[in-house]
């Protein structure tokens, strides 16, 4: 890892100004990948700036010249990922994609993680939680349109809590068999009894 404080962004002296912004960029995607994996995999608390400019293989200082602090890169990780999806995703299929998203991984390990992040990261403390409760928020507030029933926003929260409990023990507490069932077995089972939580009548 270059351990210069140097940004590998800013070239070399005869550097064309694009050749610098395409290294600038490729600096702050490679320290984004980072924090999301590390978000994910260790929780917001857990994952140290250190820790994610190693992964991104540049100096910590990058960290702080693109992004200001640790909490600046959750914001932009979870912006980019979680609340990016729900703003492109039809409101009818956002669950299935969310779901399907913890479940499963392309060949290396890519994708959005940010339901990872969340599980991990979510807590009481107010460092962190600006960005994530956004995120539950959205997800509330689409989930919610699917029902015309007055409780909407209850059955969006349970179909979130079903949501995010596959998430803890799939790939947090890593429990059997849900850990390492297929794919689409979980997803049949699921989204066939999701349809009954938004059209069942109120009592």
């Amino acid at each position: 890892m270059d351990r210069s404080v140097s940004d590998p962004g800013t070239g070399t002296p005869g550097e064309a100004p694009a050749e610098r912004r395409r290294d600038a960029a490729a600096t702050r995607r490679r320290l984004l990948d980072a924090a999301r994996d590390l978000f994910a995999e260790r929780g917001y608390e857990g994952a140290t700036v250190r820790g994610i400019a190693e992964r991104a293989g540049v100096n910590q200082a990058l960290l702080f010249r693109y992004f200001g602090s640790k909490q600046g890169l959750l914001a932009e990780a979870v912006a980019e990922d979680g609340l990016e999806r729900v703003r492109a995703t039809p409101p009818e299929e956002l669950f299935e994609t969310a779901l399907r998203s913890m479940l499963t991984r392309d060949a290396d390990g890519n994708g959005d993680r940010s339901l990872e992040v969340y599980l991990r990261s979510h807590s009481r403390g107010e460092e962190n939680a600006g960005a994530l409760r956004e995120l539950g928020e959205k997800y509330q507030s689409v989930l919610a349109s699917l029902s015309c029933a007055e409780d909407a926003a209850l059955r969006a929260d349970l179909a979130m809590a079903w949501l995010l409990g596959i998430g803890i023990l799939r790939t947090v507490v890593a429990r059997e068999p849900l850990a390492s069932a297929d794919p689409e077995a979980v997803c049949r089972l699921v989204l066939g009894s999701l349809d009954t939580l938004w059209h069942a009548p109120e009592k």
